[in-house]
């Protein structure tokens, strides 16, 4: 009854005042209700119970409008939303914001929200959670409210508010704001543990989980690492207090915090969280290492000396090193993944390695060596430079670390940022965290420019062999030395005049400097001399193909390229596109024949003038993806006569070697070369027959599982889209037409090779483009 009795009194003077504030137009009575409500601001019954309503009534009075002048007025209305209490004041500011259209209601509560988040009333509400007892009469529903509405501020505000937001409602101020919040909030929670105070920590982890789930993980850390690992190398209190934060994040949450979190000072702010979380176990162990490759080499390097920093965190170490060489070596995952997954996945098992002590290598020998056997073979077989490159490098790396007498790989390559990368997490540091590693100093010895040694008097002199003799330097001073500028080398050998005599040389000479002259004067005697090369067309091509630079010829290659180039154009095209599908030829004159057939197209597709002009280096030929410019291809009329010898090579082939298997490689070439052809014969009158016959030639292999093949499939599809009329693809494809825009589509949004995506909508979007232009009448095809 007593209880009862006093809250009457509370509740009818409360009542008396907000009538008094809805109705009245007097300063006078509005000020006294206004003075009565804020003196009742430190009473529990009135914050508990009649708050929210009273500042609902405050936010609608018609009184405080803005023609409201008495200043008195304006600081009374604020301080009863600045005073009370905060989860309340911030629940029903925003709930009022994003209901209310403009107006004077609308603006008032954007005033006194900014007001309220300057006023540092976001570290009162966050510390009232931590408190023990603080929170304990929330429902989970309001809980739930309150920790929403804290994270999805600017959300709540910019979805309502658009252009008008306010900048301290924007995610870049908010969230820094509301991470010096959480500081405050622990920096209180170490000073009342040290005075023997309880606290929990829960809400606020809740908070940061929440804020970071909804993206703004990289906001709240910028300000939240930084403090807290500083703070946490010279106090252990202070780590104690991160640590059961991140305890306390919930479970759906543990991802985002980490990855928010990672690379600071790891293994102070987590401490042993992934050996007792096993949600944080699965993400640092697993997730971040073998699900995804979007993270940068840092992360990498924290996330690894993390686990290899604490001796019961080591375990784990050698449990990802075990994950990580079941798929570095698995043929499958080489195949389907992308290069970019299978570089992150080598730089996470370089960097394990490193990690490891002798013991440990000697533990883990077995799966190592495995691994270097396995993971080597598959990525030497695959076709894209890149894959076998770093199968070449994490090969050679893992062989040194095993330290296999008389057994270590060693390998030839080109020398890449990338391949110095890989390379230098070989060489990584003692495990410490991140923020202190010192700087250790370069032990790399430098060149030096001069090679000198002592004398006897201490002194550096140049080495004898830099400098000539006493007698050397006094001999023939005098001496004019003779002109010799216009001389000329004497040739033992005269050039060849006749193409048999060419012949000749290059098949029984064993003379260098005639196996020289005859390379050079090839090209131009086929030229000059068709008849005569017509006769022995077919035996100089064989001689040509399998010709060896025996004597270190100079330009040995270009030479015999443009001879072959030479002889294509003038009679051997049916030869080449024969030889090619034969028995006894090897991968590389296989890409041989390829690639002068490409240079001879391109060579037949230009204007006459431009003829015997010498064939072009293939990087030269105008890729499919950069030729937009329809009028300049179109532009080059392909010699019609010619087109019907592009026709042998888009033809089904009788199976006489392993295309289709083990020779992936020359398979995916020949798609590229037959993807250019088709794009070369873009004006000859076979151009449809040949882009029927070559899309039912791709059609079989468009789900290769090697990525070079998947890419040539896609690259000719883009030549038969580029090539063939508008009105024609309707007419000779049919309801094919639809079924390969819908397999481009999936290639496009779904294939593990980022060039295959790029070129599928390039496809894509020259197919719609061409049918477009097939649709509009009396408008050439090149014009747009």
């Amino acid at each position: 009854m007593g209880s009862a009795g006093t809250e009457a009194p509370v509740r009818l003077q409360v009542d008396s005042c907000l009538r008094t504030l809805s109705a009245s137009r007097d300063p006078g009575e509005i000020v006294h209700a206004l003075r009565t409500l804020t003196r009742n601001l430190e009473d529990g019954e009135f914050t508990r119970l009649h708050y929210t309503h009273a500042i609902q009534v405050l936010v609608s009075a018609h009184c405080f409008g803005g023609s409201c002048d008495d200043e008195e007025i304006k600081k009374l209305w604020c301080e009863m939303f600045l005073r009370g209490p905060p989860d309340q004041t911030l629940l029903l500011l925003l709930d009022t914001i994003s209901s209310t259209g403009e107006s004077a209601a609308l603006e008032r509560c954007m005033s006194v929200l900014e007001k309220f988040l300057s006023a540092g009333r976001l570290q009162v509400l966050l510390w009232s959670r931590c408190e023990v007892g603080g929170a304990c009469s929330d429902s989970p529903q309001l809980r739930e409210t309150i920790i929403g509405h804290l994270a999805a501020l600017p959300s709540i505000t910019c979805n309502h508010l658009h252009t008008d937001t306010p900048d301290a409602f924007l995610p870049q101020q908010y969230y820094p704001l509301l991470a010096a919040s959480i500081l405050d909030s622990l920096e209180k929670t170490c000073c009342a543990l040290r005075a023997g105070q309880d606290c929990s920590l829960g809400f606020v982890a809740q908070v940061l989980g929440k804020v970071c789930i909804q993206g703004y993980s990289s906001q709240i850390f910028e300000t939240l690492a930084p403090r807290l690992s500083s703070l946490t190398r010279v106090d252990p209190l202070w780590q104690r207090v991160t640590q059961r934060l991140l305890e306390k994040v919930p479970e759906r949450c543990t991802e985002c915090v980490i990855t928010g979190l990672i690379p600071a000072a790891v293994s102070r702010l987590m401490g042993n969280l992934v050996v007792t979380n096993k949600k944080a176990q699965f993400v640092l162990t697993h997730k971040l290492l073998l699900q995804q490759y979007q993270h940068t080499t840092a992360l990498l390097k924290s996330v690894l000396g993390y686990l290899a920093l604490d001796s019961e965190r080591r375990t784990l170490l050698k449990q990802v090193l075990r994950s990580v060489c079941q798929v570095w070596c698995n043929s499958s995952a080489v195949k389907h993944t992308s290069v970019e997954q299978q570089l992150y996945v080598s730089k996470a098992l370089l960097l394990c390695v490193a990690l490891l002590s002798h013991s440990e290598i000697q533990e883990l020998r077995q799966e190592m060596f495995q691994c270097m056997l396995g993971g080597v073979q598959c990525r030497l077989d695959s076709s894209i430079e890149r894959i076998r490159r770093m199968g070449m490098i994490v090969g050679e790396c893992l062989s040194h670390k095993l330290d296999t007498p008389g057994s270590q790989l060693k390998f030839q390559y080109e020398a890449d940022e990338e391949t110095r990368e890989l390379k230098s997490l070989m060489e990584s540091p003692s495990v410490e965290d991140e923020d202190d590693e010192q700087q250790r100093p370069d032990t790399s010895t430098s060149l030096q420019p001069e090679s000198k040694v002592e004398g006897s008097a201490g002194q550096s002199v140049p080495s004898e062999a830099g400098r000539g003799s006493d007698s050397e330097l006094d001999s023939d001073d005098d001496l004019t030395p003779y002109d010799m500028s216009a001389d000329q080398e004497k040739k033992k050998s005269a050039p060849p005049r006749y193409v048999r005599d060419c012949l000749e040389a290059l098949i029984s000479s064993d003379d260098a400097e005639r196996v020289e002259l005859s390379l050079q004067q090839a090209e131009a005697l086929f030229r000059k001399n068709v008849k005569a090369t017509q006769e022995v067309s077919v035996q100089f091509s064989k001689v040509l193909l399998h010709l060896e630079d025996r004597y270190s010829t100079a330009h040995f290659h270009t030479l015999r390229q443009n001879a072959m180039v030479a002889l294509t154009v003038t009679d051997v095209v049916d030869y080449w596109t024969t030889e090619f599908y034969s028995l006894n030829y090897s991968l590389r004159q296989r890409m041989d024949i390829l690639e002068v057939l490409a240079l001879s197209a391109q060579e037949l597709s230009e204007p006459i003038i431009n003829k015997h002009a010498g064939a072009q280096p293939i990087s030269a030929v105008t890729a499919l993806e950069q030729c937009d410019d329809i009028t300049h291809c179109r532009s080059q009329p392909l010699c019609t006569g010619r087109g019907f010898l592009l026709l042998p090579a888009a033809q089904e082939p009788q199976v006489t070697f392993d295309l289709l298997g083990s020779d992936h490689l020359v398979l995916g070439r020949l798609l590229h070369t037959l993807g250019l052809l088709m794009h070369l014969a873009i004006n000859a009158p076979v151009a449809s027959q040949m882009g029927r016959a070559l899309l039912d030639f791709v059609w079989t292999v468009r789900f290769h599982t090697d990525q070079m093949v998947r890419r040539g499939v896609v690259f000719a599809v883009c030549g038969v889209f580029l090539s063939m009329p508008g009105e024609n693809l309707l007419a000779e494809l049919g309801d094919d037409l639809m079924e390969t825009r819908a397999w481009l589509a999936d290639v496009a949004e779904n294939d593990c090779d980022a060039d295959c995506r790029s070129l599928a909508v390039q496809s894509l979007n020259k197919c719609y483009r061409n049918l477009l232009l097939s649709s509009i009448p009396d408008q050439p095809m090149f014009k747009f």
